[in-house]
């Protein structure tokens, strides 16, 4: 059979999306060389993608989400490769599309938290059309949780038989080790970071709740804290000021550290040398950085909302109401001072990422693909 991947978000980078794409071919090309594989690719990716395996080409479709490009430029390169089937690994797709396809669901993020940008009448009426005629007209609705699943039934009506779920997993580079002083050192000289630091790891967007943390951080000095919180991710330029805003009105310039986008290898080590990790999102679809940072043997202290719990397991984590800082900066300094409780979270946090498989999430795909060629 002849199968599409919507690659136009592959990236070997800790996001979200573009992570499961990366992972997904990846492990396609181990587990099946009998299929052909057509990888969709922007120009910049397709410049340097390598097929993982002669079943594999790549197909040049410089189509960006949510552009008329997508609907016009992107539909003719889907039509031309006459594909059994196309997997689109976001909810992204051509209205015309006629061909047979599943859609994976990470979340509905958009719908609950709109964001600063393409948030007008226009862009909310096409966010809306393309998702609703997407999940309607795939044949199967890949959902990475629970969580995401029962949105998909709430918001949308979606019938919960046509919506399997299957977990991501954890990348093999974020695996336990012990740190060195020596690595120690070097990421302080690297990054300017000058004490024991809590790390916050993920996007600028208003959902990730990085205000409230700040917040958090402000009333946790309050105690006499004297760690730092090291912030990485791209700066993004929508969501920037009113960061860079908010740490100067509470006076955190010496506590707050910002290093921007890292290499996997660079926050692997930021993730070994923090004492805790924190999550204060109001909603994720999923959540891979909690589940990193466990593999790499690091407390995690998280919100209670949405897909969080889920994914990190109830005895695997601190939660907190991600609307009420008190209780944010509470918990945070719960875990950092107690060393008997960071010991019993560890240990669970090793134990739970076990569960999460990249190859077992493409495994179960495969067998979705198959599924609906099937019939």
């Amino acid at each position: 059979m002849k199968i599409g991947i919507d690659a136009r978000m592959y990236s070997n980078g800790f996001t979200g999306i573009g992570r499961y794409t990366f992972e997904l071919i990846r492990h396609l090309a181990k587990l099946d060389s009998e299929d052909e594989f057509v990888c969709f690719l922007n120009s910049e990716e397709f410049e340097n993608f390598v097929p993982p395996a002669s079943n594999f080409h790549a197909v040049k479709a410089d189509a960006p989400h949510y552009s008329l490009a997508e609907q016009t430029r992107f539909l003719q390169k889907l039509n031309s490769e006459k594909l059994d089937l196309m997997h689109f690994t976001h909810f992204n797709s051509p209205l015309l599309y006629r061909g047979k396809f599943v859609t994976t669901i990470h979340d509905l993020t958009l719908s609950f938290f709109p964001g600063k940008k393409m948030n007008d009448f226009v862009h909310r009426m096409a966010y809306n059309l393309v998702l609703k005629r997407g999940v309607k007209r795939a044949r199967k609705i890949i959902s990475v949780s629970e969580n995401t699943k029962n949105d998909l039934q709430h918001l949308l009506g979606t019938p919960a038989k046509k919506i399997k779920v299957v977990w991501n997993g954890v990348g093999r580079e974020f695996i336990p080790a012990t740190p060195t002083e020596l690595s120690r050192k070097q990421l302080e000289k690297k990054f300017g970071i000058s004490k024991n630091y809590l790390l916050y790891a993920g996007v600028w967007r208003d959902h990730k709740n990085i205000l409230g943390m700040l917040e958090a951080i402000d009333k946790l000095r309050e105690t006499l804290w004297k760690g730092e919180l090291v912030i990485t991710g791209k700066e993004n330029p929508v969501y920037a000021p009113e960061i860079f805003a908010k740490v100067k009105e509470l006076n955190l310039e010496k506590i707050v550290v910002f290093i921007g986008l890292v290499s996997d290898e660079d926050l692997r080590q930021l993730y070994q040398n923090a004492r805790v990790f924190v999550f204060p999102s109001f909603y994720e679809g999923f959540g891979l950085p909690p589940l990193e940072a466990m593999s790499c043997g690091i407390p995690v202290v998280a919100s209670n909302s949405s897909s969080i719990p889920e994914v990190c397991g109830e005895k695997n984590a601190e939660f907190f109401d991600p609307k009420n800082v008190e209780e944010m900066a509470a918990k945070i300094q719960k875990v950092w001072e107690d060393e008997s409780l960071r010991k019993r979270l560890v240990e669970n946090g090793l134990k739970r990422v076990l569960d999460f498989s990249w190859r077992e999430m493409t495994e179960k795909t495969l067998n979705i693909y198959r599924e609906v060629l099937g019939n």
